[in-house]
């Protein structure tokens, strides 16, 4: 892989210009690293499908650092349900330090990276590597997904580990959010993410 040619001043550029402002000391450099980590490990694992550094700052770090910005206060910890490339939970874990995120993913390469990009960045969090509806009893007081395959058949599962919030990052044609499967939930107002086509942040309340 070549030289990354970006630097942590650069994504403070473009997260300013998103209006996202005021994170910890280190987490510009922190998302550099994760940057670099994310592009060398794509080159032998499908992560994203965006590969140009400036559309996976724009698509993707803008998207989940508007979303930990968003999160509210009294979440200690988080499931980020089919992590992935560890998005959202990474950038919420990199913004937002004091909420202990746990990455899930069944995905056993995907969940070697996981760990290496927790390593590198000096996260606090952990990995199950494995399907949630598998995971030890245990919950969480909020529960994200994003892009997760299939996700109409999965918010059941994450429901059973909701403690307070369900936070689903989707689009605003999906309808998941609103829908009558999950009764016992007060909506929040949706926001628009910047910086996206479409996309929405749904929070769901236990009442």
């Amino acid at each position: 892989m070549r030289e990354l040619n970006v630097t942590a001043g650069h994504i403070e550029k473009v997260f300013t210009h998103a209006g996202i402002a005021d994170l910890p000391v280190g987490a510009y450099d922190k998302f550099r690293a994760y940057l670099e980590l994310l592009l060398r490990w794509n080159q032998r694992l499908s992560l994203t499908s965006v590969r140009d550094p400036d559309q996976i700052i724009q698509r993707h770090f803008v998207e989940c650092a508007f979303v930990a910005g968003q999160l509210p206060q009294d979440i200690a910890d988080l499931l980020d349900y089919g992590s992935g490339a560890g998005l959202p939970g990474i950038p919420i874990a990199i913004c937002r330090p004091e909420i202990r995120v746990t990455l899930a993913e069944a995905h056993g390469k995907k969940a070697s990276f996981l760990r290496e990009a927790l390593r590198v960045l000096s996260l606090e969090g952990e990995v199950y590597d494995g399907r949630v509806e598998t995971m030890p009893e245990r919950r969480f007081d909020a529960v994200a997904m994003r892009a997760v395959e299939k996700m109409d058949l999965a918010i059941p599962f994450a429901l059973q580990r909701v403690k307070r919030y369900i936070v689903l990052l989707t689009t605003e044609r999906s309808g998941l959010a609103r829908g009558t499967a999950m009764p016992g939930l007060e909506w929040l107002e949706p926001i628009s993410i910047p910086s996206t086509e479409q996309m929405v942040l749904e929070i769901g309340r236990r009442g």
